[in-house]
């Protein structure tokens, strides 16, 4: 059991005491913990264990900021688990691990599928990531599968714009350059049609 796991001396490593409510990574290995920083971590510890979604995520996210390669297997772990659970946070977090290798095999099928789950539930970060891998992959297809993948790519990066995500509106406009004027209404429509299901 994880717990039992990272019990020492400390109580629980840097990673994992260091958060309950966002908390950010400032707590030093050297330093001796408070009772509530320690009750705090092992709280979130039994709601994770016990199938929290939110808590996996969190305590992914701390193994995941360690900075450890061997806290990178222990973050997608727990990711997975808040993933399988529809965390779109999660399953984001995990669609890049798989893409880059952290803590798990490197699978683009994997990392594609995570991220494409994670934009289907709304995440806008997921959704710039996905429609530009969409775009990227239309250039390697054949042209009626390209233009299929091109019309979705520009449909994700609409919805991203539309929650004001980073640079989502560059990519619209990147992505609708290789599109025709169809192809354009098409997305928009599809982008309408996903908003309005969601809502």
């Amino acid at each position: 059991m994880i717990v039992e796991k990272y019990r020492g001396a400390e109580g629980l490593p840097r990673s994992v005491l260091a958060f309950g409510c966002n908390a950010t990574l400032n707590v030093r290995m050297d330093k001796k913990l408070s009772r509530d920083q320690s009750i705090n971590a092992e709280a979130v510890l039994a709601l994770a264990e016990g199938g929290d979604p939110e808590a996996q995520f969190e305590l992914g996210l701390a193994f995941a900021s360690s900075g450890d390669r061997f806290d990178s297997a222990e973050a997608a772990r727990w990711y997975l688990k808040a993933a399988e659970q529809s965390h779109a946070e999660a399953q984001y977090n995990l669609g890049q691990m798989y893409l880059k290798g952290q803590g798990v095999p490197r699978d683009k099928a994997l990392s594609r599928l995570w991220m494409s789950k994670a934009a289907n539930l709304g995440d806008a970060g997921a959704q710039y990531e996905f429609g530009m891998r969409e775009h990227r992959l239309s250039m390697d297809d054949n042209s009626e599968i390209a233009l299929e993948l091109k019309i979705e790519a520009y449909k994700w990066l609409l919805l991203a714009a539309a929650q004001g995500y980073g640079d989502s509106e560059i990519g619209c406009d990147f992505v609708a350059m290789d599109l025709t004027h169809s192809a354009v209404i098409e997305g928009k429509r599809r982008a309408s049609v996903f908003k309005s299901s969601t809502i």
